[in-house]
C-alpha cells in the first residue's frame, strides 16, 4: 500500500474540515467547528490500479494571529489550498501560504480549491483569477455542502503525486 500525506491549508472558515469530512465520511454539517492544531483522518482508495492510503492533515486555519507550523508540512506529498469563493481575501492569504510552503518544503503537487461553489451568486472572486500556478498546480471549484468536485479534488491530487514517483 502506498502512503501519502496531504495537507489541507488555507484561511480560517474556508471549509477545509468540511471538505475532509465530505471526502472521508460523506457528511456535511452546517455547524462551524474550529480546528485547533491539526486533525488527521485516513482514506484508502485505488489510484492507477494501486492501493493508496491518504493521510489527510486538516490543519488549523491561518489568520493574522496564527500561522501554519512548518513542522506540520514535513513529509507531505502534496496539498490542497482552500479558498472561500465568498471571501476574496482568502485568495490573497492562499497565495501567501503557497509561497511559504514552497519555501519550507519545495515544489509539490497541489490544487487550489475554490470552495463554496453552491454559493456562486455570493462569490467575491471573478472567473479569471490572476495567479499562475505553474506545472504543479491547478484550480478546481468545490462544494463541501453538495459534494461538487470533492472526490475529484482528492483523486486528482493523488494521481499527480503518483506521477511524481
Amino acid at each position: 500500500m502506498i502512503r501519502r500525506k496531504i495537507c489541507m491549508l488555507g484561511s480560517y472558515a474556508v471549509g477545509k474540515t468540511s471538505l475532509v469530512s465530505r471526502f472521508v465520511k460523506d457528511i456535511f454539517s452546517e455547524r462551524y467547528q474550529t480546528t485547533i492544531g491539526v486533525r488527521i483522518l485516513k482514506k484508502e482508495l485505488s489510484v492507477n490500479e494501486r492501493p493508496h492510503s491518504l493521510l489527510l492533515w486538516d490543519i488549523h486555519g491561518e489568520d493574522e494571529f496564527q500561522q501554519i507550523r512548518s513542522s506540520y508540512l514535513r513529509g507531505s506529498s502534496g496539498y490542497l489550498l482552500v479558498v472561500d469563493g465568498t471571501r476574496a481575501a482568502t485568495l490573497d492569504k492562499a497565495k501567501q501560504i503557497h509561497e511559504r510552503v514552497r519555501g519550507d518544503i519545495g515544489e509539490l503537487p497541489f490544487l487550489v480549491l475554490l470552495n463554496k461553489s453552491d454559493l456562486r451568486g455570493e462569490w467575491e472572486l471573478s472567473e479569471g483569477i490572476d495567479w499562475d500556478l505553474g506545472p504543479k498546480g491547478s484550480f478546481l471549484a468545490t462544494s463541501a455542502k453538495t459534494g461538487e468536485g470533492v472526490e475529484e479534488a482528492f483523486r486528482r491530487l493523488a494521481e499527480r503525486m503518483s506521477a511524481d514517483d
